[in-house]
Formats: structure tokens, sequence, C-alpha cells
């Protein structure tokens, strides 16, 4: 069993937007995953989407044999943050933080025999 990784870092989405998404395919095979994702209409499941996609292709370039193909690491972590300020009432500053997130998926690829 080879693990094949696929990474979109610095995605312009918040973690906590991404994370449920991740929750939803993790343990599925592929075309399940994909499926899954297809019908749902959050900007998250794109780029998970996405992401799942390159995983599919970087296990079709190493692997001979991509039958069977299994998502065993959906993961989410949080990335840096652009701080703005925007200015409230009184004289006051509130910092707007726009968030980022790192996407990482891992595909097990079943060996040939």
């Amino acid at each position: 069993m080879a693990l094949v990784k696929a990474t979109h870092r610095y995605a312009r989405i918040s973690a906590t937007k991404v994370r449920p998404l991740a929750d939803l395919v993790r343990n599925q095979s592929v075309e399940d995953a994909l499926d899954a994702l297809r019908y749902l209409p959050n900007r998250g499941a794109r780029l998970l989407e996405q992401v799942i996609l390159s995983a599919q292709a970087n296990a079709a370039e190493q692997a001979a044999h991509v039958g069977r193909l299994k998502i065993t690491e959906a993961r989410v972590d949080g990335g840096p943050m652009f701080k703005r300020i925007r200015p409230r009432a009184r004289g006051m500053a509130f910092v707007v933080r726009k968030r980022q997130c790192h996407i990482h998926v891992g595909i097990d690829v079943p060996e040939a025999g």
C-alpha cells in the first residue's frame, strides 16, 4: 500500500468552512467522495474536489494500477492570516482577519497483483 498525497497551500478560505467537508470524504473511495462533493453548493467543496483530483492524477502517474483508490487522509490546517483594520464608532478600530488554510489529501494506492 502506497500513500500518494496532494496539497493546496494558502487557500483563501477559512479552515472551519472546509473541515466538515474533509470529514465527509475521509475513509471513502475517490469516486464516492467526488460524487458526494459534486452536489454540494459550498465553495470549499470545489477546492477539496480539486485537491482530490490532483491526488488521483498523482496516483495514476506513480502506479500502473489505479483501481480501488481510497482517501485515507483528509486534513485541513489553518494558514497565515491577512490582518486588516476596520474603523468603528468613537475612534476605535477592529481587526478583520482574512483567514487562509492548507488542504491535504492522501490516497492509498493498493499494490498491483
